[in-house]
């Protein structure tokens, strides 16, 4: 069974000024093909386009929902980085929990009292 790696890319938001193409639709679509043949160069086939919601900061408490076009490319692993033969799921990897650091008691000081500092004079004119 082959094992397939994956790269999400952005897709593009507005069209470059290509040389002897005209019209918004038409550079669009060139620099959609342009990105793709980029990325089928590197051997990578293009599977697919999704928009996603993304949580955005507004102001200092806001919040707003965008939405983000992302293209989907895919690559045959090689059998060097394929899972031996025999084994359907690729191996799990165990990842560090994060586990909180126990409370400490806060340390109690005695405080003394100093004598308090010289009040700056009043100038009176």
């Amino acid at each position: 069974m082959p094992r397939y790696e994956y790269t999400v890319v952005p897709a593009p938001k507005k069209p470059g000024k290509l040389k002897g193409i005209k019209g918004t639709d038409n550079r669009f679509a060139a620099e959609l093909a342009n990105l793709m043949n980029e990325y089928g160069a590197q051997g990578w086939e293009y599977q697919r386009a999704d928009t996603l919601p993304c949580e955005e900061r507004q102001g200092l408490t806001g919040r707003s929902t965008t939405y983000q076009n992302m293209l989907v490319f895919r690559r045959e692993l090689d059998a060097r980085q394929q899972a031996p033969t025999g084994t359907d799921v690729a191996p799990i990897v165990e990842t560090p929990r994060y586990e909180p650091e126990p409370v400490m008691a806060v340390p109690t000081f005695q405080t003394t009292t100093a004598p308090a500092p010289n009040p700056a004079p009043k100038i009176t004119v």
